[in-house]
């Protein structure tokens, strides 16, 4: 048995342009073939942008860097991840204080989750974007405190990662997809590049 889009990748050189482990795991079992190469690169936004535009924003800026040099068969995938909540978009927490603040104004509601990947050839660049709403419990502060310790979460937007500790204990809801919410919408991923590539 193949793989369908293994299959049709054949001639292509995919480049993950992140250095991300979760994105990598998930093209992984995805079952491509693919090389990692990552970018250093300032993410900043205009502040005027709102929920997944700052994530559409973000992962174009990151496929920027990759344009020069280029090849014909080749394709970039980049993406951004933004938790959006009261209308503030909560990135990565610099500290200890800045993710229990985040994990405190997190705790006992929704939020959402929203992935934007960024898929760029020579001749085309398409950007898909998805949105999980996740409902939290109410923390204690002795939850919170044990999380941060435990998993050191500042890698993350909105400081906490679905699948750590904090996910089992403190999700009581999710409208979406599972995947997105981790890093990347693996759903969406698979379309695209079926489509491209078609």
């Amino acid at each position: 048995m193949t793989n369908p889009l293994r299959e049709k990748l054949k001639g292509y050189h995919l480049i993950l342009g992140s250095g991300s482990p979760r994105r990598k795991m998930f093209l992984e079992e995805l079952g491509l073939e693919f090389e990692v190469r990552s970018k250093a690169l300032k993410e900043v936004y205009p502040t005027y942008l709102k929920e997944k535009e700052i994530s559409e924003y973000l992962s174009q800026l990151k496929a920027a860097a990759f344009k020069p040099g280029l090849q014909d068969n080749e394709i970039v995938l980049t993406s951004d991840t933004v938790v959006w909540h009261n209308n503030t978009s909560l990135a990565k927490a610099k500290d200890t204080k800045e993710a229990v603040n985040m994990l405190k104004q997190l705790s006992g509601d929704w939020h959402k989750v929203i992935t934007s990947v960024c898929f760029t050839s020579l001749k085309t660049q398409k950007i898909v974007s998805a949105v999980t709403e996740v409902k939290f419990k109410d923390f204690t502060q002795e939850e919170i405190d044990f999380y941060i310790q435990k998993c050191q979460p500042f890698d993350k937007a909105g400081a906490y990662g679905i699948q750590e500790w904090i996910g089992m204990i403190g999700i009581s809801e999710i409208r979406g997809s599972y995947t997105n919410v981790v890093g990347l919408p693996t759903h969406l991923v698979y379309k695209t590049l079926m489509d491209m590539v078609s």
